[in-house]
């Protein structure tokens, strides 16, 4: 392929209706067996009809249907699945590059739910919600001291555009009712796009949605302009999402007639993907972050680099989904996601890890056998050997394998650090200082400000009076001062996040104690 418009979208909508007649079928003989041929769907058919027309009790009949076919599906691969109404909603919306909701991110640090931001321009800043907010009620129903499970909260405040939700908030120890009409909402997948040094850049991608290579172009063009000859991008828990867009952002770096991907199923033949030598990253130093996150198509990017030896990957072995889905969706707003085909590196490594009983709990068994500590405790298929461009030796067997291998960090474990994770005492001591100083953070967009703010306000020793406040928590003689190091970036970085800055701010604070950022700057 030779340009832009040859990097066509390879997951194809595909709209059917679902009918359960059967044209032309008659049961007039009760005795008379059926035509039992597995290759059809009319078992299937036959099954359900008799049901409806003969069984002793009400049944729920587009239940069972659902059931059916979820059980059929469970016989193919993990990956092919049945989506119900609500659930493929959900699952299209997180990608399409927008939602329909009412505009708001939060957390929920103590069974409470905090507006951590409010989407400017969106329907909640119209009606007034405030970052700091604690939700209490959601259509007169209370969420907050419940145990109402976050995704429960979420669903219940999205819906359709121009329909209304009644919540009710506690700001100021007031409670304040707002009735929020929804709308569209914008989904960005660039967390954060900032200079690290003079002349390397860094960008975090959270995933592949439907604006992730208009929100990449912009955020590459911000660093060019201010200098920057490499990049470090972190696709670390990236779990995937559109393949286009892997192409288009793969296209930008490789050279005219590099292979990104080619993809090839028992019923489809081989189809290739290669670079149009337009994009304007070519010339650039680059630096792929990955992990046992990174999913799909943060793995099409990775192998796509590593194979044409474009860049170097650091990290870990990456997650092993290397399918192609093509989705199928109803008339019921329900649909399947079909697995047609897999994804191979231009070197000929099938992305996808083997389907094995552990399948599930493949990651819990690296943690188990070594992987995440220890580069020799790899698994790696020796039969499955490849070769890069230039001729270096690269493994299939499912993932990518890093070219530079960073263990996870076990190191950071006092007993004091533990204990605050336990009981999520830096989350809430976030959450409680943005309350006291919520005019001060909500205005600051310069990050030396933010630091400089921090230690004006004594910000490490009202983390450890909060802590020995709220839950008895006090370190050893000498315990803070071996913590410290790893523990007050962290702090900072939650606190941060409640700024203006946001994620940018999490990502400036917790970079410089982060072990795999570290090599990357300067792993070559």
């Amino acid at each position: 392929m030779n340009n832009k418009s040859n990097i066509i979208i390879a997951l194809l909508g595909v709209a059917i209706g679902v009918f359960l007649t059967l044209v032309g079928l008659k049961i007039a003989d009760r005795n008379k067996k059926f035509d039992g041929d597995y290759n059809r769907w009319r078992k299937l058919n036959l099954i359900l009809q008799e049901v409806q027309k003969n069984y002793v009790d009400t049944i729920d009949m587009a239940g069972m249907t659902d059931a059916a076919v979820t059980a059929a599906l469970a016989k193919l691969d993990p990956h092919s699945v049945y989506l119900p109404p609500v659930e493929l909603e959900e699952s299209d919306s997180e990608l399409a590059g927008n939602f329909e909701g009412i505009g708001i991110t939060f957390n929920v640090p103590n069974d409470t739910a905090i507006v951590l931001s409010v989407i400017p321009g969106g329907p909640s800043e119209k009606a007034g919600l405030m970052a700091g907010d604690r939700i209490i009620k959601v259509n007169e129903k209370v969420i907050a001291g419940t145990k109402t499970p976050q995704d429960s909260m979420v669903r219940m405040m999205k819906g359709p555009s121009g329909t209304k939700v009644k919540i009710s908030i506690s700001r100021d120890r007031q409670m304040i009712p707002f009735e929020i009409t929804r709308g569209k909402i914008p989904v960005h997948s660039v967390d954060a796009a900032f200079m690290v040094a003079d002349t390397i850049g860094y960008i975090k991608l959270a995933k592949f949605s439907r604006t992730t290579y208009k929100e990449f172009e912009e955020a590459a063009a911000k660093l060019l302009g201010q200098g920057m000859t490499h990049l470090i991008f972190d696709l670390r828990d990236n779990t995937g999402g559109y393949f286009d867009q892997a192409l288009l952002i793969s296209n930008e770096f490789l050279q005219k007639r590099d292979a990104i991907v080619y993809m090839q199923g028992l019923k489809r033949t081989r189809q290739q993907y290669d670079a149009d030598g337009r994009g304007k990253l070519k010339d650039i130093k680059l630096t792929v972050m990955i992990d046992e996150g990174s999913a799909s198509s943060s793995e099409i990017f990775a192998g796509a680099i590593q194979d044409n030896d474009r860049g170097v990957i650091v990290g870990r072995r990456s997650f092993g989904k290397g399918l192609v889905q093509e989705p199928i969706n109803f008339t019921d707003g329900s649909g399947i996601r079909l697995t047609v085909a897999r994804f191979y590196t231009p070197s000929g490594r099938c992305i996808q890890k083997p389907y094995d009983k552990n399948y599930n709990y493949d990651i819990y068994e690296r943690y188990a056998h070594g992987e995440m500590t220890s580069a020799d405790s790899m698994k790696v298929d020796s039969t499955a050997l490849y070769y890069t461009v230039k001729g270096r030796k690269v493994y299939g067997g499912g993932g990518i394998i890093p070219d530079v291998f960073v263990s996870i960090d076990t190191t950071r474990a006092s007993k004091f650090f533990i204990n605050c994770n336990k009981k999520a005492v830096m989350m809430r001591f976030a959450s409680s200082t943005f309350d006291k100083y919520k005019n001060t953070l909500s205005r600051i967009d310069d990050f030396e400000r933010l630091d400089n703010w921090m230690s004006e306000v004594g910000l490490e020793n009202q983390f450890l009076n909060y802590a020995a406040a709220t839950e008895k928590l006090t370190p050893t003689a000498g315990e803070w001062e071996e913590t410290r190091w790893y523990m007050l970036p962290q702090i900072k970085a939650l606190v941060g996040r409640y700024s203006k800055l946001q994620d940018e701010a999490f990502y400036r604070f917790y970079l410089p104690i982060d072990n795999e950022f570290q090599t990357a700057l300067t792993a070559q």
